[in-house]
């Protein structure tokens, strides 16, 4: 297998520097001689093996002809587009650009704590405890893992982040971020407000679609929204020696005379977290006991385990032969689709609908009422069911769901149960005009803490007047959120179900998501 790799070339000869750490005159003369007769030093990336369809000249010419037969993208068939670019001769494939330099160390002391981080004596983990400047550690800890891997990181911006921000609570050894673009789709009228609604998103035609149902559902005089439930749950698994025991303690915990003492209990370690219900189900041996209870304006799965354990250790008095397997049992249910998420809710449960004329639906639309109430009935529950979906009779709620969690410094994880949805159309006005809801029962969202207190996620919670919490009333700014999640996902699901009736689902992901770049050029 050919393997070849870049041509690596001798490093600049080392010159010492003057005793206050600059370059004199000469010495400056000389490393503007090295430079222009000698190429860049080589970087850690110049060692990767070449792409094998890079290594050999029948194959260059091949890629290259190809290149010779792509037209322009459909997107810009109907602008004025210069014409493309001429196809690069089959001896410059292959040559790649060289990477800018990756980081600038600022003194010999970093260079060492880089040298110990690849020899292992110093742990990575431990670089910001050890020099007290998260930047620095960063940076350093990018160089020694390039070094370790021989991958390069030069497209992963380092600059331009508050990496104190993470520290403790966001994200462990950072080495860098990722950059997602983030759109506006808007205004959502939902409950005779307005809201501009910020999506973060790498998939082309997601933030128009949504804006064309926002557009939709505008004209015809917005959307209201039903908070149905507030609650975060976990669900401990305890065990004991028979079956008959863990009953006793069911029996315990569902009593109501017992309420109020498991109440106190779980409440004194929170001034928001207050236990709402305690459900429980037996397996044999072992106990799960669902915990429920307000979270204020946080996602509040902390606040709820900290009550839960207070819990736990009060039963110890009363039941000394029950052994805690584990906080968390998976009957809460967290991060996975469940039954008992889509029955009972979990987090904030959400029901938005709209009228939209018909009128709308033809202009705006591009289609009949008829027509979406069919396909909602064989797409998204008939289809759904025939796939044995659970919580998914939708169309793409989680798009949407995705998009505004990234933005606003969600759980990207909780987009599982917090895409639950189910989408009902029906025709009304004597089957004029369209009814559409879309039902949500395990949205599950904060306006502190995690990833809402970074700077762009609490830009765009600001964007909403969401951010942080409601010191006139706690949880107000959580739920609001819950219910412009439910709007937005209104507008999309309208939106793509329309595209979808009308045939246009292909036409504008070939004319919004594709790619119109030379590729003759970038791979030169």
């Amino acid at each position: 297998m050919d393997v070849r790799r870049r041509n690596t070339r001798p490093s600049r000869p080392s010159i010492a520097t003057s005793p206050n750490g600059g370059l004199n005159h000469q010495q400056q003369r000389q490393i503007k001689a090295v430079d222009q007769t000698r190429p860049p030093s080589p970087k850690a990336s110049d060692a990767l093996p070449l792409p094998l369809y890079l290594t050999n000249d029948e194959n260059d010419q091949y890629i290259i002809e190809e290149d010779r037969k792509r037209g322009p993208c459909p997107a810009a068939l109907d602008l004025d587009c210069p014409p493309p670019l001429p196809p690069l001769a089959p001896k410059m494939v292959g040559k790649l650009p060289t990477p800018p330099p990756l980081i600038t160390l600022s003194s010999e002391e970093d260079e060492e704590v880089i040298k110990s981080v690849v020899a292992g004596t110093v742990p990575s983990y431990s670089l910001e405890s050890k020099l007290g400047d998260c930047k620095r550690a960063a940076a350093i800890r990018r160089e020694a893992l390039q070094r370790m891997t021989g991958r390069s990181l030069a497209g992963l911006p380092l600059e331009g982040f508050d990496y104190e921000s993470i520290l403790g609570q966001c994200c462990e050894m950072p080495v860098g971020y990722v950059q997602i673009p983030v759109g506006i789709a808007g205004p959502l009228l939902l409950d005779g407000r307005e809201y501009s609604v910020p999506m973060a998103t790498t998939e082309g035609c997601l933030v128009a679609s949504t804006n064309r149902g926002c557009k939709a559902i505008y004209a015809c005089g917005g959307a209201t929204s039903v908070l149905l439930k507030d609650g975060m749950t976990r669900a401990p698994v305890v065990r004991f020696g028979t079956a008959k025991r863990a009953a006793e303690l069911k029996f315990f915990m569902e009593d109501p005379a017992n309420f109020d003492t498991l109440a106190v209990v779980f409440n004194r370690s929170s001034r928001f977290g207050r236990l709402q219900s305690v459900q429980c189900a037996i397996a044999g041996k072992n106990l799960y006991m669902r915990f429920c209870c307000s979270t204020g304006d946080a996602m509040g799965m902390n606040m709820v385990s900290k009550g839960v354990q207070n819990v736990l250790d009060f039963l110890q008095t009363d039941f000394p032969d029950m052994d805690v397997i584990g906080i968390s049992g998976n009957f809460c249910s967290d991060k996975k689709p469940s039954a008992v998420n889509w029955i009972e809710g979990r987090g904030k449960s959400v029901v938005c609908e709209a009228i939209i004329k018909d009128e709308v639906v033809r202009k705006v639309l591009k289609t009949t009422v008829p027509a979406l109430v069919e396909l909602n009935m064989l797409k998204n529950l008939t289809g759904s069911a025939v796939a044995g979906s659970l919580g998914g009779f939708n169309a793409h709620a989680s798009n949407i769901v995705s998009a505004v969690f990234i933005a606003t410094g969600q759980d990207p994880a909780q987009n599982i149960e917090s895409s639950h949805c189910i989408t009902m159309m029906e025709a009304v006005n004597d089957g004029r005009d369209l009814h559409i809801s879309v039902t949500m029962p395990s949205i599950e969202v904060g306006t502190v803490g995690g990833g809402t207190q970074l700077a762009s996620q609490s830009a765009c919670l600001n964007l909403l007047g969401v951010k942080g919490a409601n010191k006139e009333s706690a949880g107000s700014n959580s739920r609001l959120l819950a219910s412009i999640v439910a709007g937005s996902v209104l507008a999309g699901e309208l939106s793509l179900m329309s595209a979808l009736a009308a045939g246009q689902l292909v036409r504008s992901h070939m004319k919004y998501n594709r790619s119109s770049k030379d590729m003759t050029k970038i791979a030169s």
